[in-house]
């Protein structure tokens, strides 16, 4: 399996990211120096993609997937391939405070420490629909990691398409989310622009 290697803070430096968008509170010392050349309309819409992707922790196939199944949904493409990204399991144990980062949520998706009404999931791409019960397996919510989880997420707000048990590691997807309600700083319209050349 292919995974990304690339030290987030970095990864953040480079793409102009503030590191709290991935749940990480860390910030970087260093300050990137760019050159003073503009960057083509091009460069420009690269970026916003491969910010996506890194946010969401996808690759490019499956991204490219992503967009080609968001065009074929009804609706504005760009705010359908965010309904998408924000459906996957994976963001949605992080959205629920389940876990620090996506990166973890994908961890722990993985190592099948989660169910969807009430079954095993281990894949952390798999697509939410609204009413899904997520939650943490009975047996792992005594695990020392998901006590320090609840204590590092204390504070974070969950997103109004959820509603969430934090004592309890139990949440429902009541909706899906609409366009105004997914707070990640990508310009969706670029990355269409980039795909319908």
């Amino acid at each position: 399996m292919a995974v990304d290697k690339t030290p987030v803070l970095k990864r953040c430096r480079s793409l102009d990211l503030d590191p709290i968008v991935l749940g990480y509170s860390k910030k970087s010392k260093r300050t990137l120096t760019r050159s003073n050349r503009k960057m083509s309309e091009y460069g420009l819409q690269l970026r916003e993609k491969q910010k996506a992707k890194f946010i969401y922790g996808v690759l490019e196939r499956p991204f490219r997937n992503y967009y080609e199944k968001a065009e074929r949904m009804k609706g504005m493409t760009g705010e359908n391939l965010m309904v998408l990204l924000e459906s996957r399991l994976d963001n949605v144990i992080f959205r629920m405070s389940f876990a620090r980062t996506r990166r973890e949520a994908r961890q722990i998706v993985g190592h099948k420490h989660v169910t969807v009404n009430g079954k095993r999931v281990n894949i952390p791409s798999y697509l939410v629909k609204a009413g899904d019960v997520i939650e943490i397996r009975e047996e792992s919510k005594s695990m020392q990691r998901f006590k320090d989880i609840a204590a590092a997420t204390e504070g974070r707000l969950t997103p109004e398409w959820v509603d969430v048990d934090k004592e309890n590691f139990k949440g429902t997807v009541t909706t899906l989310p609409r366009g105004e309600q997914i707070d990640v700083p990508v310009d969706v319209m670029m990355i269409v622009e980039l795909y319908s050349k």
